[in-house]
């Protein structure tokens, strides 16, 4: 088969319909979808690409009065929360979005209108992050906005507003998009496709599925507290009225580092779908690929506060930090070793992807290296708040996420267009993008061990750093000249590129089973996997996988769409009240001035409610069991209960609330008062929410419209109403019987 097809495809001319603007607001089609995303995020490249070169240029002379300190300090928090949230998260989700379903043989993601939900809350969440320069100034906390900073007394401007409610919106789009993506992969695989035969695109991305929905939630409740904060007066990050800026740290790097996985896991399955096509062989070493990425999602959870060795947490702490950062290391660094053995012996072809693939083990490394140093206490204390972590970050982030996105891009263009990319403006973008980032990067290496700290808009004449700082501003330059490179690259290539072919790389995994780009329904017939390689085993029968592997069999179970996303959707929420319930815990673990549990609580009250909200669980399983026998009558009273019995608890919670308003009790009394109010006022919200939906289901079942074939639906929402009971139980013994406290 020769290496590029040059016969036109059948989809090469599209119905005007197709085309229309319309048509691309309303799809709810997953590859439409994922275009979008990787279209919006190229946008916000751009954006922050600006952001980043204002400050190079700022940095490029000392006392440089190019930019204003306040000015720079915008810049520096929007390129920040720009790059990993409107670019790094999203181009990531967007491949995820196009290719998961066909490379499992799927018609399409689990739910598509929830698809088509969660991009929309990323242009909203730009919008709202960008409409805050229009209040006077832009945020300018940093993107980790650490308190107090980010408090009221510190910070005025209502851009910092917008800021944490563009985050939230960013935030629940991307808890949706990734319960989508794991429902998908679970739940919609061809026939014969076991977890162990998936390809490892697919896999990273159900393990960055996994890392968003617990790692988001940690973010949003931080989120959350801080709006409280700052609209209704609480202090949870106020130190002067008894808050912790601490607390909001821990909170931000537990959803941090995970962050740092949910960036680079993707970059790792592209790599491990590039370098095996170009290499003529299969991955080296599947299995440990795929074991060891379900290694670095269990232990990215618990290397968070070594971002925190400065703030003085202890030796017991620092240790234990310290030692889970070099394990982590290990899964993660042994993987270049699955990637080069594959590499070795193979039939090499040095296309553009494969040049950004080679690129990406090398620099990659570099950055794992140096982040290995920060495992060392002694010598994080003394590069901490320098351009050496800058240039970490950017080494992993660049070398490994943006990289591996290049590679993916060259590789998948044809089969989302039907048109090949340019091999020697690829080239040219390739050598642009690995002179200036090393340029950038490796300077700003030098300047973190020579002293210069970052976040600073300017700086002394001190010896070798404007020639450092000048090298650093020249790649920076080179880097948007390949990208602009690229982008000229991808408009030719649309107008007037070689056509593909469907399988122009004699590549081996379903995407390349249909036509270029594929049709709306992906596939003609949903094909039968054997191997990990289903496409060779069509192409060359006679040298099938499957004859000469044996890999696990799949055994036809697939779990219920919509159970399994409730049960996705209860993991993350339960992330986000544990952090709530953490800093109830936190702050009132001694007694202080003002309102306590103690004094201002009716244990006796609530308690009776508690029971009211606890037999809604016992009543809603007998309609589980009545719908499930058919008996819809039953069915309707149990439910009609269920809906009362929640409604009581509400109105007690409301009641308890009027009483304590009527005392002066409010949230920005004290520290209980604000914990008090923040916990149980979310979990009431999830019981109005929970309320909502039991609503809707009657009124759907007094229409006759809810049948027994229908019960999955209702399980899915009985997962929901016994997790905001358990929820219940836990705050009920943790605030008002005084457990933990």
């Amino acid at each position: 088969m020769p290496l590029v097809k040059t016969e036109e495809t059948a989809t090469d001319e599209a119905t005007p319909a197709y085309e229309t603007l319309l048509s691309w607001v309303s799809t709810v089609d997953h590859k439409r979808i994922g275009i979008l995303y990787i279209c919006t995020a190229t946008f916000f490249l751009a954006v922050g690409g600006l952001e980043a070169l204002l400050m190079r240029f700022q940095l490029l002379l000392p006392r440089n009065d190019f930019l204003s300190p306040d000015f720079f300090n915008q810049m520096f928090t929007m390129h920040g929360t720009t790059m990993v949230f409107l670019v790094g998260m999203p181009v990531l989700v967007g491949f995820a979005n196009y290719f998961v379903p066909l490379m499992i043989g799927a018609r399409d993601v689990a739910f598509p209108r929830l698809n088509a939900m969660s991009y929309w809350m990323l242009p909203m969440g730009g919008i709202l992050l960008y409409f805050s320069f229009f209040t006077g100034k832009g945020p300018d906390a940093g993107w980790f906005s650490y308190a107090p900073l980010s408090t009221k007394p510190y910070n005025l401007m209502v851009a910092q507003d917008y800021w944490i409610t563009g985050l939230l919106c960013l935030g629940v789009g991307s808890v949706a998009s990734s319960i989508n993506i794991f429902v998908t992969v679970l739940s919609m695989r061809a026939p014969g496709m076991s977890l162990q035969r998936v390809p490892l695109f697919v896999w990273m991305s159900f393990m960055m599925s996994i890392l968003t929905i617990l790692a988001l939630p940690a973010l949003n409740a931080a989120l959350a507290m801080l709006l409280i904060d700052r609209w209704l007066g609480a202090a949870f990050f106020e130190p002067a009225r008894g808050g912790s800026a601490i607390l909001w740290q821990h909170f931000f790097w537990v959803f941090g580092h995970p962050e740092v996985y949910i960036l680079i896991l993707p970059a790792f399955g592209m790599i491990s779908e590039v370098i095996p096509v170009f290499s003529r062989k299969p991955i080296y070493g599947y299995t440990f690929v795929a074991v060891s990425s379900a290694v670095i999602v269990l232990l990215s959870y618990g290397v968070w506060a070594h971002h925190m060795f400065a703030v003085g947490l202890g030796m017991g702490a620092d240790i234990f930090f310290a030692v889970g950062s070099l394990l982590i290391a290990l899964p993660t660094g042994v993987k270049i070793f699955n990637w080069t053995a594959t590499m070795w012996g193979g039939s090499i072809r040095l296309t553009t992807a494969m040049l950004f693939a080679v690129a990406f083990l090398l620099e990659f490394v570099i950055g794992g290296l140096s982040g290995v140093m920060f495992a060392a206490v002694p010598i994080d204390w003394q590069l901490t708040d320098s351009y050496f972590v800058v240039a970490h970050f950017h080494y992993v982030l660049i070398g490994g996420t943006v990289f591996g996105v290049f590679a993916a891009t060259f590789y998948w263009f044809p089969k989302m267009t039907g048109r090949m990319l340019n091999e020697t403006l690829g080239k040219w973008q390739f050598w642009l993008w690995v002179w200036g980032m090393n340029a950038t990067f490796m300077s700003q290496h030098l300047l973190g061990v020579m002293g210069m700290p970052r976040r600073v808009y300017t700086y002394a004449d001190n010896p070798g750093w404007m020639l450092l700082n000048v090298i650093a501003t020249l790649g920076a330059i080179a880097m948007a000249a390949g990208t602009l490179v690229l982008l000229w690259n991808v408009w030719t290539s649309l107008r007037s590129g070689e056509p593909a072919g469907d399988n122009p790389w004699n590549a081996y995994t379903l995407e390349w089973a249909t036509s270029s780009p594929p049709p709306v329904e992906n596939f003609e017939k949903i094909p039968e996997v054997k191997s990990r390689r289903p496409v060779w085993d069509m192409d060359q029968p006679d040298l099938a996988d499957w004859k000469v592997e044996k890999t696990p069999q799949d055994s036809g179970r697939r779990p219920d769409k919509m159970t399994t996303s409730a049960w996705a959707f209860i993991a993350s929420e339960a992330v986000f009240f544990l952090l709530l319930l953490v800093s109830y815990v936190v702050f009132n673990a001694r007694a202080g001035e003002g309102p306590t549990s103690e004094n201002s609580l009716d244990v006796t009250r609530t308690g009776a409610f508690t029971v009211c909200l606890l037999a809604s669980s016992i009543t809603f399983w007998f309609a589980e069991l009545a719908l499930a026998a058919g008996k819809q009558i039953h069915f309707r009273r149990w439910l009609t209960l269920t809906i009362l019995l929640g409604s009581v608890f509400i109105a007690g919670q409301v009641w308890e609330y009027i009483g304590l308003l009527q005392s002066d009790i409010t949230i920005d009394v004290n520290l209980f008062a604000a914990t008090f109010f923040t916990v149980t006022g979310f979990h009431g919200m999830h019981v109005i929410a929970g309320l909502i939906t039991l609503s809707i289901v009657l009124a759907l079942a007094m229409k006759n419209a809810f049948s027994r074939d229908r019960t999955n639906v209702l399980r899915a929402v009985g997962v929901y109403w016994h997790f905001v009971d358990v929820v219940w139980i836990i705050v009920f013994s943790i605030v008002y019987l005084g457990y933990l406290q």
